[in-house]
């Protein structure tokens, strides 16, 4: 027995973590227009003319936010197909894609978007929001926190300058966890190519100044980081 084929509609949207005042956070939008009119959602939208996915989630974050993708390096999260994922048309797909920066900007809604701002993260999880853009904020929070147990894109949340603890604060926010200071200093340091040491020094109110970094050339931690288990 022949089946009608289904036309299927393609979308891309966008997690964008940052740390702000020590809190893992998440670019959201509230939305303009139904469905889920006033709800919070991730940036995003439809595949247009001959535009790759990437080009779209990208035009999207410059419509909707107002931020450049152009510097901001895309992660493919996933990709999410439920048949009743949007009630807008049958069947509409999205690619998920997750970008971490450093000191982003405070974001200007645009055309899609009533408002535009920085959630942390663990209220975004709790507010309901838009489509299955839960879901699709768990997945990429989780692929996050694997990410900084076997490569240095932890770096990608610090300046171009930054110090050990700096980088500690940015495992503890992502991972929701305290870390041994000491112990976290060694395995940096350890690591091949992780950090750099610059040569110059921050200075502390409180104490001796502390030594700056800057990212190393490597990709991959080896050994890799151990995240600590929750509760521990």
């Amino acid at each position: 027995m022949s089946r009608a084929r289904q036309t299927v509609t393609l979308t891309a949207d966008l997690v964008i973590l940052t740390i702000r005042d020590g809190v893992l956070s998440v670019l959201l939008v509230e939305r303009e227009n139904e469905p889920f009119q006033g709800r919070l959602a991730l940036p995003g939208g439809f595949l247009r003319g001959d535009e790759s996915l990437e080009r779209t989630a990208a035009r999207e974050l410059a419509e909707e936010t107002g931020l450049d993708a152009g510097a901001l390096r895309l992660r493919q999260v996933g990709v999410y197909s439920a048949p009743d994922r949007d009630p807008r048309r049958p069947r509409v797909v999205t690619c998920a894609y997750l970008a971490i920066a450093p000191d982003l900007p405070v974001p200007v809604a645009g055309s899609d978007a009533r408002a535009a701002r920085w959630v942390p993260v663990a209220e975004a999880a709790t507010a309901g929001l838009a489509f299955d853009h839960d879901l699709i904020l768990a997945d990429a929070v989780e692929l996050a926190r694997t990410l900084l147990q076997f490569s240095t894109i932890a770096t990608a949340f610090c300046g171009p300058e930054f110090t050990i603890g700096d980088l500690r604060e940015v495992y503890e926010a992502v991972w929701g966890v305290g870390l041994d200071k000491p112990n976290f200093h060694r395995k940096v340091t350890d690591a091949d190519g992780f950090v750099v040491p610059t040569g110059g020094k921050r200075p502390s109110p409180s104490g001796r100044p502390a030594a700056l970094y800057r990212a190393g050339g490597a990709t991959e931690l080896v050994p890799p980081m151990t995240r600590p288990r929750l509760g521990t």
